[in-house]
């Protein structure tokens, strides 16, 4: 259906992501998962970081801006608008023809207070893997990712949203939670920015965790229009992990936001 237009893009692992999306139902990762709510409930109320976080997602109307699978040509383009709207966002980020391919824009995600985090290595799907290739994938990214920024991610999301008991021990050896999503665009299907506005805007809940891809043409123009619409709705843009705060995300756990 998309095949004239995946063509265009970056290859292989772009087209698997796609087919990946298509096929994606929250609903069958087959393993328990957390809330945001649940995870903050599991924080406690004894918060020694308490007085430094930036925000108290218990008190205020929160929304994660979340991107899969870069970074690509449009990333910096999309940090500049990040930037000028002091908005937070995590980037769930491909190894293979992405990482290795722009170390500099990795840095800078880094550097300008997102949230990096794991995507795979080429975006295999971990549930078709033994738990040694799991492992491959997921390794591969976290060594080049500290390589370039010092640190190793903490949370990864799974390929097409699957994950299974293996999945999530490796995850854990690794010291990754898994975080799922409540809202998406579905931008690998359309290049009309107004579309993936309208999409995003009619799913918005709070403590959502919005999926979003950076590689698509259509998307990091819908992103300003995006973030004035949700503020002015009253949300507040956190990353992931400010989320879950107090709590913190546990490795080999899978968070997934409750739509309300």
């Amino acid at each position: 259906m998309f095949r004239s237009r995946l063509g265009r893009r970056r290859g292989t692992a772009t087209a698997l992501i796609a087919a990946a999306s298509l096929a994606l139902t929250l609903g069958g990762c087959g393993v328990d998962t957390v809330t945001p709510q649940d995870a903050r409930a599991e924080g406690g109320t004894d918060d020694k970081a308490g007085a430094g976080r930036r925000v108290d997602c218990a008190e205020v109307k929160c929304i994660a801006l979340t991107f899969d699978a870069g970074p690509g040509k449009d990333t910096p383009r999309l940090l500049d608008i990040l930037k000028e709207k002091k908005v937070p966002a995590t980037f769930f980020l491909l190894g293979s023809k992405h990482v290795d391919r722009y170390p500099k824009v990795v840095k800078r995600i880094a550097d300008e207070g997102h949230e990096v985090a794991n995507h795979t290595w080429t975006h295999r799907i971990l549930t078709d893997l033994d738990e040694s290739e799991v492992r491959e994938e997921l390794s591969r990214t976290q060594d080049a990712v500290e390589k370039i920024t010092g640190r190793r991610p903490t949370l990864m999301r799974p390929p097409q949203g699957r994950t299974d008991g293996a999945v999530s021990d490796v995850s854990k050896e690794l010291g990754l939670a898994q975080i799922l999503w409540s809202i998406t665009a579905k931008d690998y299907s359309t290049t009309d920015s107004a579309l993936i506005r309208k999409r995003v805007l009619e799913q918005a809940h709070g403590d959502g965790i919005i999926l979003l891809h950076d590689i698509y043409e259509g998307t990091v123009p819908a992103v300003p229009s995006i973030i004035d619409e949700l503020k002015r709705r009253g949300f507040t843009f956190v990353t992931v992990p400010e989320l879950l705060a107090p709590g913190t995300a546990e490795p080999g756990a899978v968070y997934r936001p409750e739509k309300d």
